[in-house]
């Protein structure tokens, strides 16, 4: 009995070692049992060789050429991209405010709703609602005040992110 508790300790270690390797995207030196022999340098590859390169910046926007929605929390503003190229924009946001800010990161459209009422906020009315966060979404908002964690853009804006974005599209937010 202790061997096998044993046994399956061990293979869990392995496949999380393993999984670990692999979500990290680059090859790993996972070692069963002590002593087992390192590679020598001649087999071993460099960074360079085992990582993927990082996409490069879109001309005239803070975000890579992957991104089909990019947002800058400093300059409030956002475009829309097509292989790296501006679509639209820059059009004016309005980010989250103090302890309520945008999340900044790559992040993916998970859903859009034409009219979303916001539960959190007594049915706040959120038109063209892009969400790409856990409740954060692109959507038709004030321009003057800070917003709770979303992007707000104008009526026109917001009506164009909303037909321009699918779910599983890019969004890139940065400082």
């Amino acid at each position: 009995m202790r061997f096998r508790r044993a046994l399956t300790g061990l293979s869990t270690l392995v496949v999380a070692a393993v999984l670990t390797a692999c979500s990290a995207g680059q090859t790993a030196d996972v070692r069963l049992a002590a002593g087992t022999p390192s590679p020598s340098t001649s087999e071993t590859s460099t960074p360079s060789e085992t990582s993927t390169p990082k996409p490069s910046v879109a001309p005239g926007v803070p975000c890579t050429i992957t991104a089909k929605a990019c947002v800058s929390l400093s300059e409030k503003q956002a475009w829309l991209l097509d292989d790296g190229k501006i679509v639209y924009g820059p059009v004016k946001i309005m980010p989250g405010k103090k302890g309520s800010t945008t999340p900044v990161g790559t992040w993916h459209v998970l859903y859009k709703e034409k009219m979303h009422l916001s539960r959190e906020f007594d049915n706040a009315p959120m038109p063209n609602s892009v969400f790409f966060y856990n409740g954060v979404a692109f959507h038709q908002g004030s321009l003057s005040k800070y917003s709770n964690g979303c992007v707000h853009l104008s009526a026109g804006a917001s009506l164009k992110f909303f037909s321009s974005l699918d779910k599983g599209d890019e969004v890139q937010v940065v400082r």
